[in-house]
């Protein structure tokens, strides 16, 4: 789950990071209420959507003096913003940020993740603040530090200590070593309590008088662990998710959209990116990941044809089911009744293995839906099927 930067930084507070004084805002009279309470001559009004970039799409902008303020917020909220992130389409802002400004001396960047390859949370650091960390492991490595934590010691603090110096900062102040170690203990205490899978700080930065500040944040919290965290629940911003994948979490489906035209219907993670990866190895683009799970009854086949063709993108379907707990003959049933009932345009490529896959198979084959449910004879089959239906 996403959360807005001004949230992220509240959560981070918590954990004694600091932050910059700021207050959001929904509408013109807030910000300027906002920017009064602040009581300084430069402010920097900032768009809050889920998405980075939001400086290049002009969605963060340093104001000098109250008008300046106002103006620029007139012109932020309620804008489209689109980034690199957002798609085309971009995202309507509906709140800013009005924060203090900030003498900077230096931009740094900080972020915490999951390493599965070596079970440990990895913080990534670097001196080149402000830029997307993407473009620095490609254009210079050299500057990305990596440092490995090892979950049933926590984060030491020489390992902190450690990170400062190895960012330099000795160089800028050699008095804020200290202070940046602090927070990036801070940093690894929010990551583990709050059960994130993300915590980014772009920029992290050195100021003029002295002190290292989170000056952009970004946290996204693992969906499996809201259970234990129903105040982080309340900050989810539906406004911000797409329709479909919130209702597919409601129903207990994971569904991600994506770019192609072949939407995949699959159960199991694994499955689905098999599935995937053969498609785009056919020559197709896949429309969607959705995986309905062991149990899938006609219900939620149905739901997941609902939602996988709500995308106008969608020319064909494409069903991969291995049939261990679930049986194929049961889904066959709940296909061919879904297509009826959810009077589906588009053709549907089957493949079923496993459990009475024959049976499964007979079902398809005595549905009367002809060209519209094809029953494909293994993977690469269907894959080539679904990517001849799209041509």
């Amino acid at each position: 789950m996403k959360i807005h930067e001004y949230q992220a930084k509240q959560i981070l507070a918590k954990y004694g990071v600091t932050i910059p004084r700021g207050k959001v805002a929904f509408t013109l009279d807030e910000v300027v209420s906002a920017s009064e309470e602040l009581g300084t001559e430069i402010c920097v009004v900032k768009a809050q959507i889920h998405a980075g970039g939001r400086g290049k799409g002009g969605g963060v902008k340093v104001s000098k003096g109250l008008e300046a303020v106002r103006t620029n917020a007139e012109q932020i909220l309620g804008m489209q913003l689109v980034t690199h992130q957002t798609g085309p389409k971009g995202q309507q802002v509906k709140r800013v940020l009005v924060e203090e400004g900030m003498d900077i001396k230096k931009e740094l960047y900080v972020s915490l993740l999951v390493d599965r390859g070596s079970q440990q949370v990895v913080m990534l650091a670097s001196t080149e603040g402000g830029m997307d960390i993407e473009q620095v492991a490609a254009n210079t490595p050299e500057k990305i530090l990596k440092v490995g934590i090892d979950p049933t010691i926590g984060m030491r603090p020489y390992q902190a200590t450690e990170l400062a110096y190895g960012l330099e900062i000795d160089k800028i102040n050699p008095k804020l070593i200290r202070p940046a170690a602090v927070l990036f203990q801070g940093l690894y205490e929010a990551f583990v309590n709050e059960d994130c899978s993300l915590v980014e700080i772009n920029p992290l930065v050195l100021t003029g008088d002295g002190r290292v500040i989170a000056l952009d944040s970004k946290i996204t919290i693992d969906d499996n662990a809201l259970f234990r965290h129903k105040d982080t629940l309340e900050l989810r911003d539906l406004d911000e998710e797409d329709p479909a994948e919130t209702e597919a979490s409601e129903n207990d489906l994971n569904y991600i959209r994506l770019d192609g035209s072949i939407g995949c219907m699959v159960n199991g993670a694994g499955l689905a990116m098999g599935t995937m990866d053969i498609i785009k190895a056919c020559g197709g683009e896949p429309a969607n990941f959705l995986d309905v799970g062991g149990g899938s009854t006609q219900e939620r086949v149905e739901l997941a044809f609902r939602l996988i063709s709500s995308d106008p993108h969608v020319k064909c379907i494409l069903i991969n089911i291995f049939g261990g707990i679930v049986r194929c003959d049961m889904v066959a049933a709940g296909v061919v009744a879904a297509i009826k009932n959810v009077d589906l345009k588009v053709p549907v490529v089957v493949r079923l293995e496993g459990t009475n896959a024959a049976e499964a198979h007979q079902i398809v084959n005595d549905s009367g839906l002809g060209s519209r449910l094809q029953m494909a004879d293994g993977l690469r089959d269907a894959a080539e099927k679904a990517v001849a239906a799209v041509a």
